[in-house]
């Protein structure tokens, strides 16, 4: 795999200007980026039985990608066999392991806009990732109360 660092932020005051970005852009307060991965098709490499072979029944590469309320790339890791899931990716990235060290400068929890309440702030992701800190995925929505 090949991974490749844009413009990471790398202070708090740099993650807050993507977040305040995602304010402005799309309502969402404390959000530091939109993660996804993304199967690009190849020719399967000789002798390389099913590494690269995924769920979508063709041969791939995943590329994973983190950016910005712009669409702006701020991490991509590239390269892994197309059989391993984007929460696998993802797990095994350099950027999974910044942000389970903390050593990314993320900022402390800030207020939401109009509140009190303080929230952290977050990398949004679909489905396909497991909830980590800074990490936030959809609800399931299955067994749901109403409450929840």
């Amino acid at each position: 795999m090949t991974v490749f660092c844009f413009q990471v932020p790398s202070t708090e005051n740099e993650w807050c200007q993507v977040a305040d970005e995602f304010e402005r852009h799309w309502n969402f307060p404390n959000c530091l980026g939109a993660l996804d991965g993304k199967h690009i098709a190849i020719m399967a490499p000789c002798n390389s039985g099913s590494l690269y072979y995924n769920y979508k029944n063709f041969f791939s590469v995943v590329l994973l990608a983190l950016v910005d309320a712009r669409y702006r790339f701020l991490y991509i890791d590239v390269g892994s066999y197309g059989r391993v899931s984007d929460g696998g990716v993802f797990n095994s990235s350099s950027l999974a392991q910044a942000l389970a060290q903390n050593s990314l400068h993320i900022p402390p929890s800030r207020c939401l806009p109009n509140s009190d309440t303080r929230v952290p702030f977050v990398v949004v992701a679909d489905d396909a990732f497991a909830s980590k800190p800074h990490l936030l995925k959809p609800y399931s929505m299955r067994n749901c109360t109403e409450e929840q």
